[in-house]
C-alpha cells in the first residue's frame, strides 16, 4: 500500500475518533430521535473523508502524474492550460456535498431541529391537561373561587381589582352592557363570536322596528340603549320588542345559534370573549389562548356572579 494512502487513513481514523469523542463527551450525539445532532455528526464525518481523499489524490497525483491532452489556445505569459474533463469522482462528491447540504438546511434541520420553545409548548399543554383534569369536578363555590385569583392576575389590569374598568379604560364587568357600548353596537353592528361562530349583527341601516316598519331612528338608539345598559328596565322597552327582541330574546337573555345575551353574563359568553377577543366602542381585547378550558370556565363562573 503507498505510504501516502496509509497516511491518510490514518488521519481519516483519528479525525474521526476525535470527533465521536468530542461530540460524545459533550452529548453532541442525542438521545434517540435527536436526528439533527446525529445528521450533523454524520455531515462532518463525510466532510473529514472527502477532505483526506482529496488531499491524498491530488498530492498522488502532483508526484506522479505528467502533463497531457490538447492544450488550449488562450495561454498567459507563456504558461497554458489543457482541456482536461473534470473528474467524475469530483463531480460526483461535489454534487453529492450540495444535495447533503440544500437538503439538511431546507428539510433536514427546520424538520427535526430541537426547539426549546417547543419543547417548552408540550410541557406546558401537558401540564394543562393535567390541570383540567384535576380541578374537572369543582363545585360552584370553588369555581368562583379560582375565577377570582385568575381575574386579579389576568384581567385586573385593564379591568380593575373591583372589576369597574378603571374609569372606562376598559369595560365595566359589575353589569352586562355600559350605553356607550350598546350604542357603539348598534351603529355599527358587532361580530365578535360571543356565541363561539361568527354570528354578525347588522349596523343601524339593517335594523327595522316591526312596530313602525321602519328603520331605527337616533331618538330609539338613544332610547333602547339607555333601557339595555339600565339592566333592561325603564323606558324603551317597546322599542326593544319591535327592534332587538326577535334576536336576543324577549327578555335579552339571547337565543342559541341567533344572538348572545345582553342582559346578563354567563359562562358560556365569557368563555367566547376569552377565546375570541372583542371589539367595542372603547378598543380591542386580545383573546387569552393561555387560560386552560379550566380556567376559562372559573373566570366565567366569577365574572358571572359579579352582577348577582
Amino acid at each position: 500500500m503507498n505510504k501516502l494512502v496509509l497516511v491518510g487513513i490514518v488521519i481519516t481514523i483519528a479525525m474521526l475518533g476525535f470527533t465521536y469523542l468530542a461530540v460524545g463527551s459533550a452529548g453532541g450525539m442525542g438521545g434517540e430521535g435527536d436526528w439533527v445532532n446525529k445528521l450533523a455528526v454524520l455531515g462532518a464525518a463525510a466532510l473529514v473523508v472527502i477532505t483526506v481523499f482529496v488531499v491524498v489524490k491530488y498530492v498522488r497525483q502532483m508526484q506522479t502524474d505528467t502533463a497531457t491532452g490538447e492544450l488550449a489556445e488562450e495561454n498567459w505569459d507563456g504558461i497554458g492550460e489543457y482541456k482536461n474533463e473534470l473528474p467524475f469522482g469530483w463531480a460526483i462528491i461535489f454534487l453529492g456535498v450540495n444535495i447533503w447540504a440544500i437538503w439538511y438546511f431546507v428539510a433536514g434541520y427546520p424538520v427535526n431541529a430541537y426547539s426549546q420553545i417547543g419543547e417548552y409548548n408540550e410541557e406546558v399543554a401537558e401540564h394543562d391537561a393535567e390541570f383540567n383534569v384535576r380541578f374537572a369536578d369543582m363545585d360552584a363555590e370553588m369555581k368562583v373561587e379560582m375565577g377570582n385569583s385568575i381575574f386579579i392576575v389576568q384581567c385586573a389590569p385593564c379591568h380593575g381589582l373591583a372589576a369597574d374598568g378603571i374609569d372606562g379604560k376598559a369595560a365595566n364587568l359589575n353589569h352586562r352592557l355600559d350605553k356607550v357600548a350598546v350604542k357603539h353596537a348598534i351603529m355599527n353592528g358587532a361580530n365578535n363570536h360571543l356565541l363561539g361562530t361568527e354570528m354578525p349583527m347588522p349596523d343601524r341601516y339593517g335594523l327595522f322596528n316591526a312596530t313602525t316598519g321602519a328603520l331605527i331612528t337616533d331618538a330609539e338608539i338613544e332610547t333602547v340603549a339607555t333601557y339595555v345598559s339600565n339592566g333592561m328596565t325603564g323606558a324603551g322597552a317597546d322599542i326593544f320588542a319591535g327592534t332587538c327582541a326577535a334576536c336576543h330574546g324577549a327578555d335579552g337573555k339571547g337565543q342559541p345559534y341567533v344572538a348572545p345575551s345582553i342582559a346578563e353574563f354567563n359562562t358560556e359568553l365569557v368563555i367566547n370573549v376569552l377565546n375570541h377577543g372583542k371589539k367595542g366602542a372603547i378598543g380591542k381585547m386580545p383573546a387569552f389562548t393561555n387560560l386552560t378550558e379550566v380556567q376559562k370556565d372559573a373566570l366565567g363562573a366569577y365574572i358571572t356572579s359579579l352582577s348577582k
